[in-house]
């Protein structure tokens, strides 16, 4: 089912800065807003590229703003703010970049990055991928160790919470719904590096699961939690610790594509903090888990994956700002690890691309399901940026979509429908840049047909951003 076949002609506005700080007390609103949405729906991203003049280079590096769009009543609102990090209130202090971002790097002389090897230099904290509650704290993160404490109502931001055990840490934790705790992992660089595994309860308290020594550690931006497992999946793309500390290259620029490394998968047992095996897999890549549940003893595993790591260098800014991006496809794809050792068995589960994956995380993370929902593209091939939503069965590889001519659509966060039983009994929020007209809007779609139910106009565009989460009042 889709709604039109016709590929949008121009993206480039999703990677413009928006200066722009509002606040909307009510939305225009095409169609009608189930009146029993009632929360809001929190989102960090890029959207500030240039620092006096001067670009960043990467999506990843665009300097982060948050976004509140509330319900209630059938009515909208919507606020955005620049969340002031070290990272942005320096760089509208001095006019110019001062932290080392994703592949930005503020061109340290190489006596600066001698005496910052022996020092380590404060990460930059501009928390632009991902939200997250713990307790009565709201995080934005990234992938530094330092979240960012802010206010859900006003979007102020209220300084950095506690740090993690590493100096790269995922964007991406578990909530464990049993102890209210986030669960993540963080790399520690050195001498003897190591994964970090770690859970941390609403009160600040943080608990060590397990701790991995890893000599060339890869880069992994999430992971896969099970009742039972936790599952680091370590593609071959490496990093040499020295050389992050004296390369002088941007962070992502000191990783290795070694593909004869293969990929390996680290299964942890959440109990003892033990590893339960280490298994080989087929080399990839990918930045997204989707879900991973226990069969027996076997564990599966759902993801996005891309052949190799090129995908990182497609979203350098002067390559998705030009009018032929050439963007790598990802490839929704399912690993069955037969945790006796009896090898890993790889399939493709659908044709369609989809990236920014969701699932009815509350009820279906880390146990069997059927639905998952993303961003995707119409013309398989293309090279050309998400423009329309999948919605996909993961057991019979049935797809829905949802296009309109001119419209890029981001990540669709899923929202059961209160009292609901079904899996996809519920709607999709997602961020549209509408191309053609030269703004945004909140698309509101039936996540059972995909059909549109509404959509709330935003008096400006919204630059392309990557994760948010949808909080009942």
């Amino acid at each position: 089912m889709q709604a039109t076949t016709t590929v949008g002609t121009d993206n480039r506005l999703g990677f413009t800065s928006q200066d722009a700080e509002v606040v909307v007390d009510r939305l225009p609103i095409e169609g009608a807003l189930p009146s029993w949405l009632a929360g809001s729906l929190l989102r960090t991203g890029p959207s500030k590229f240039e620092v006096a003049g001067r670009s960043l280079n990467h999506w990843f590096d665009g300097l982060a703003m948050l976004h509140r769009f509330s319900f209630a009543d059938g009515e909208a609102s919507y606020a955005s703010r620049f969340l002031r990090s070290r990272a942005y209130n320096d760089a509208e202090r001095q006019g110019k970049i001062t932290m080392s971002e994703f592949a930005t790097d503020p061109c340290r002389s190489i006596f600066k990055r001698i005496a910052t090897s022996l020092t380590p230099p404060t990460p930059s904290d501009n928390a632009n991928v991902n939200v997250a509650r713990l307790g009565d704290q709201f995080l934005a993160l990234t992938e530094t160790p330092l979240p960012v404490v802010f206010d859900p109502q006003t979007l102020a931001t209220a300084g950095v919470g506690d740090p993690a055990p590493g100096q790269h840490a995922t964007a991406h934790p578990h909530h464990d719904p049993d102890s209210g705790e986030l669960i993540a992992y963080a790399t520690h660089f050195g001498p003897r590096s190591s994964y970090q595994l770690y859970a941390r309860d609403g009160g600040g308290r943080e608990r060590r699961i397990a701790k991995i020594p890893v000599s060339r550690p890869g880069y992994m931006h999430s992971f896969a939690l099970t009742p039972r497992y936790i599952a680091l999946v370590e593609f071959p793309f490496v990093v040499n610790p020295l050389a992050l500390a004296l390369s002088g290259r941007p962070f992502i620029e000191n990783y290795r594509w070694q593909p004869e490394r293969g990929t390996r998968v680290l299964v942890i047992d959440r109990a003892d903090g033990s590893l339960q095996g280490t298994y080989e897999a087929e080399p990839c890549f990918i930045f997204h888990h989707v879900n991973a549940f226990e069969r027996e003893r076997e564990l599966v595993l759902d993801f996005c994956a891309y052949e190799d790591p090129e995908i990182v260098r497609a979203l350098y800014l002067e390559r998705v700002r030009s009018p032929s991006p050439a963007i790598p496809e990802p490839q929704l794809r399912r690993w069955r690890i037969d945790l006796d050792g009896g090898g890993v068995q790889s399939e493709a589960l659908a044709d369609e691309t989809l990236e920014l994956p969701r699932i009815d995380y509350r009820r279906r993370n880390g146990r069997p399901y059927n639905y998952v929902y993303g961003a995707g593209v119409q013309a398989a091939g293309s090279g050309g940026f998400f423009d329309q939503i999948v919605k996909l069965d993961v057991e019979r590889g049935d797809a829905r979509t949802w296009a309109e001519t001119g419209c890029y659509p981001g990540e669709p966060v899923f929202v059961p429908t209160p009292g609901g039983t079904a899996e996809d009994d519920g709607v999709l929020l997602s961020v549209v840049l509408d191309g053609s007209r030269g703004g945004s809007f909140l698309l509101v779609l039936d996540a059972g047909s995909l059909e549109e139910i509404a959509r709330a106009h935003v008096p400006h565009h919204i630059p392309f951003g990557f994760h948010g989460q949808y909080f009942r009042d």
